[in-house]
């Protein structure tokens, strides 16, 4: 006999009033994927290091586009990650209103360093299913970048990886082109 249980699955709706009461609180490291409420690993300096490399890089090119640096994203009723960078469509409201979906989102970067494969196995596909064009992941522990676009049926169809001496260059953003160099250090 097979056991079944209960669990119990969020909404954004759910979740954000979670933190509304005080269950949650904004500074909690905590995101909604799937309907779990997943606990994020603590960012260690060179996770941190690398996020203000690319932070830096990015908003140094003057790109007509938001970077919102780990803050919320909305995929759907039942996911709300936290990427590390996403590279946003410009509205004059900054997103105040609501909090971006997918049809805004250009270009979502993850830095992994203890957390590689569930940015792999869990974020990455959860990015592609919303239809989100173009992911990097900055694989600290191999010491490479990995960029996923073209997402088809819930994954991304192509991969490259790019390694030291490299330049990365952007499917979705024409004039976002990067040194691995400059970004792992």
């Amino acid at each position: 006999m097979a056991l079944e249980i209960a669990k119990h699955v969020f909404t954004v709706t759910d979740f954000e009033r979670m933190v509304e009461t005080g269950i949650l609180s904004e500074d909690d490291r905590v995101e909604l994927i799937e309907g779990e409420i997943i606990e994020m690993s603590p960012i260690g300096s060179f996770h941190a290091a690398c996020v203000d490399r690319f932070t830096e890089s990015i908003v140094g090119l003057r790109l007509n586009v938001i970077v919102r640096v780990q803050s919320s994203i909305q995929l759907d009723e039942y996911s709300q990650p936290q990427p590390d960078l996403a590279l946003l469509r410009r509205r004059d409201d900054f997103y105040s209103a609501s909090l971006p979906r997918p049809a805004d989102v250009l270009l979502i970067i993850e830095v992994a360093d203890t957390t590689l494969e569930y940015d792999r196995i869990v974020k990455l596909p959860a990015y592609a299913r919303a239809g989100i064009p173009e992911a990097w992941l900055a694989n600290l522990p191999q010491d490479r970048i990995e960029m996923y676009t073209e997402p088809v049926d819930g994954a991304y169809t192509v991969i490259k990886h790019a390694t030291r001496g490299e330049v990365i260059q952007s499917s979705s953003i024409d004039e976002l082109r990067l040194s691995v160099d400059d970004i792992l250090g």
